[in-house]
């Protein structure tokens, strides 16, 4: 388990999510929030969770260690949050509130001395013109712009992604602390009995608009016939199921492409292990964790450029990006003969897996205690009548540090619970949040570290940590790294 939410035990932590893993609509927003949340839990942190109610669930449960307490559907659990937090103000440390689009606006009922961090996947202001009438989509992106703004502050937010944060910053002009948290993933699989001898593409997703699946139908209308004996596996269900089953009728596609609606983990594995690639073709996410959980059985990514999906694959190395959904077919045909070729399939194999195991769920969950630590500290700090010091560096920027540690110095005791720290015998790195060279070296000076290396952190970096080897991931699998 991980050192900074081993410093989060005792704390009662308070989490608004408008779904739990339980409820039958649970997707990787309410993953990502559950897995951390039980992490701490066995670290000793009482955490409470508050959430919206499906057909037949209790209103009271326990999942993990976690206390859930359900009241009203998705539009009414806001206000019922609301009235929550309002009557047990002193009752958390923390609050961790899940912005799935339109925030719970915590600050606003928690009490100015409780400390909010925010989490968001992505930015959801497009959706909401596909998904609600004109006057309903404009309030949401009121709600998730403006008044978000206004009520969050300076308090710190924590995105999933680079892509994420972008978002923030340009679209919804979020002027606080942003912190990269990221999905963590599976743990990296033994490979089994190889994959399939035909080519074949295996897509986990749900079956909803915004994943555009219908553009890799049309894209297989083509390339079907040019890949002898391809095979498409579709794992998931969703309400564009129907619709794309006719879609693929229509297409002739009926002996390439299988439906195989939800699954078990098993049969799911069992497919991914047998793949030769998957693909995205999704408008937007905050974070690819489908394509990161193929990447842990080896399979690259065929993906059109899109926020979130770009984080989660390496162009050239775990996967190929494609700009316009037109080259997609010319693209498919492309990855499919790269990776006919044994040696090169295995390269990429290889760079998939040390990609995906730079992903764990006790990383995470060690990030963001690290967020909640750091901003408990500085409300205790307030409350004595100090100040929390803060690095001049905007929270976007990150430098990675490399050292030896001073004898009998405790590096990490020393540093921030936001700093990511490892160690490789006597060579310590760390990722300093927050911070830019001038910042480091002062850091480095107050710890009496001399550098071997001080350099900013690239997107890259800052979503695997200073843990990953990443000369392990610079097999490039195509010249010039996109193919279309």
């Amino acid at each position: 388990m991980t050192a900074t939410a081993a410093q989060l035990g005792g704390a009662r932590i308070a989490v608004l999510n408008w779904r739990d893993v339980r409820h039958p609509q649970a997707g990787g927003a309410e993953q990502y929030a559950h897995e951390i949340a039980r992490r701490w839990v066995r670290h000793g942190v009482e955490v409470t969770w508050f959430t919206a109610d499906a057909a037949d669930q209790p209103g009271y449960d326990e999942i993990d260690g976690i206390r859930v307490f359900r009241a009203g559907g998705p539009l009414s659990v806001y206000a019922r949050t609301a009235a929550r937090l309002l009557h047990t103000r002193g009752a958390f440390d923390a609050v961790v509130d899940c912005q799935n689009g339109i925030p719970f606006f915590a600050p606003a009922f928690a009490g100015a001395d409780v400390p909010v961090v925010q989490v968001v996947h992505h930015v959801h202001q497009d959706q909401f013109a596909t998904r609600f009438p004109a006057p309903l989509a404009a309030l949401g992106r009121f709600l998730e712009g403006p008044a978000a703004r206004r009520v969050y502050g300076e308090r710190p937010t924590v995105a999933v992604s680079p892509s994420t944060v972008t978002e923030l910053r340009r679209r919804l002009g979020f002027r606080g602390p942003v912190i990269v948290v990221p999905n963590g993933s599976i743990p990296v699989p033994q490979p089994r009995g190889g994959r399939a001898t035909a080519p074949t593409v295996v897509v986990v997703s749900r079956l909803v608009p915004h994943k555009r699946v219908e553009l890799l139908l049309a894209a297989l209308a083509t390339t079907a016939a040019q890949a002898a004996g391809l095979r498409v596996e579709i794992v998931g269900d969703g309400p564009e199921r129907a619709r794309l089953q006719g879609l693929a009728a229509d297409l002739g596609l009926q002996a390439t492409v299988r439906f195989h609606g939800r699954v078990s983990d098993q049969v799911r594995d069992e497919l991914l292990s047998r793949a030769w690639l998957t693909t995205s073709t999704s408008v937007a996410e905050g974070w690819g964790c489908s394509v990161i959980e193929a990447a842990a059985w080896g399979v690259p990514c065929l993906a059109l450029q899109a926020p979130g999906i770009r984080d989660s694959v390496l162009d050239g190395e775990t996967g190929w990006l494609v700009e316009d959904p037109r080259d997609l077919s010319r693209a498919l045909i492309a990855a499919l003969t790269a990776l006919a070729d044994p040696g090169r399939a295995e390269a990429v194999a290889a760079a998939c897996r040390a990609w995906a195991a730079c992903f764990t769920w006790d990383r995470s969950a060690d990030l963001l205690a690290g967020v909640v630590l750091e901003e408990i500290r500085a409300a205790a700090a307030r409350r004595q009548g100090g100040a929390a010091q803060r690095r001049s560096a905007r929270s976007d920027m990150a430098v990675l540090a490399a050292f030896r540690a001073p004898a009998d110095t405790d590096v990490r005791a020393a540093l921030r619970a936001t700093d990511e720290v490892a160690d490789d015998g006597d060579r310590t790195s760390v990722v300093l949040r927050g911070c830019d060279e001038f910042d480091a070296a002062t850091v480095l000076a107050r710890i009496g570290a001399s550098p071997l290396h001080v350099r900013q952190a690239d997107r890259r970096l800052l979503l695997a940590g200073p843990t990953a080897s990443l000369s392990a991931l610079g097999t490039t699998v195509h010249d010039g790294g996109t193919i279309a």
